[in-house]
């Protein structure tokens, strides 16, 4: 009786863990099929035609694979234009805002200065006040400076907005002993050549991270480039997916579909290439030495 008993506490035990374990994962995979469910039903819907989407069931994989949407998209979508027009936009924007961000992260914490701590709460003050609230002062802002409907009005937005980045450079910067900014001073060099041969190239990290993050950011945004870009030869890939909205009743789901995955393709590539480098960043700041 001893042992049954024993192997039953055993069984229940067992039991209890693996139903634990399940408990844990089970979050995981909910969100996994939140995430993959949609891109699924994209994926599916830019192979079929209009009939079909409307009469076979969402998850329903084409029964072929029908690739007119995909050249129509390629022939009359101009994708080929808001590629240009995106990777522009994405060069620019995290390799001056990189620079400008290791700038004054260094600055901030190498010198000793007046107001150091009025600039901080400046920042932050920039930070928790929401975008759209300075939105119609941005825009006058650019339109007082001639640069409404070309690509030089999102590239200046986007290198001014991500104070975030400053305060993820500080931390880095902090990790890096300030006797090495001694050392190369006392062998001449200048404080521009202590940050450009010595302080940015120990952050790469950060700024690999931050510039992929920055990078997928600038690809998915719809907002500013349709705000500030509405002309047709500034479109970029996400606002190219506006040419099959403008009117519900004329929409074609299939061609939105197929618009859809190709513009995910650039931003999946970013992704996958580089994400190694995004968690090695990652965990290269939170590591406090």
């Amino acid at each position: 009786m001893a042992e049954l008993s024993t192997k039953k506490k055993c069984n229940s035990n067992k039991a209890s863990k693996k139903a634990g374990e399940a408990l844990k994962v089970l979050p995981f995979v909910i969100i996994t099929i939140i995430v993959v469910l949609p891109i699924l039903i994209t994926l599916f819907a830019s192979f079929k035609d209009l009939n079909q989407i409307g009469s076979e069931f969402a998850l329903k994989p084409p029964s072929s694979l029908k690739l007119e949407n995909y050249i129509e998209v390629f022939k009359k979508g101009h994708i080929l234009v808001g590629l240009k027009n995106s990777m522009i936009l994405v060069v620019a924007a995290v390799v001056i805002n990189s620079i400008l961000s290791t700038m004054v992260a260094y600055c901030l914490t190498r010198f000793d200065f007046k107001l150091k701590k009025v600039y901080y709460l400046i920042f932050l003050i920039g930070l928790i006040i929401p975008g759209t609230i300075t939105e119609i002062s941005r825009f006058g802002v650019i339109n007082k400076m001639h640069l409404y409907d070309t690509l030089f009005a999102p590239i200046l937005i986007y290198i001014g907005s991500d104070l975030m980045q400053i305060y993820i450079y500080n931390q880095f910067l902090e990790q890096i002993p300030v006797s090495i900014d001694e050392s190369a001073m006392m062998d001449g060099a200048s404080y521009f050549t202590v940050y450009w041969k010595i302080i940015f190239p120990m952050v790469i990290p950060a700024t690999a991270t931050l510039g992929i993050l920055k990078a997928v950011d600038v690809l998915n945004d719809m907002y500013v480039p349709f705000l500030y870009m509405p002309s047709p030869k500034h479109r970029t890939l996400s606002t190219l997916l506006l040419n099959y909205t403008q009117d519900p009743r004329t929409s074609s789901w299939p061609k939105l579909s197929a618009a859809v995955v190709v513009v995910m393709i650039p931003t999946l590539i970013i992704y996958f290439a580089f994400q190694k480098y995004i968690f090695s960043g990652i965990a290269a700041g939170a590591v406090k030495e």
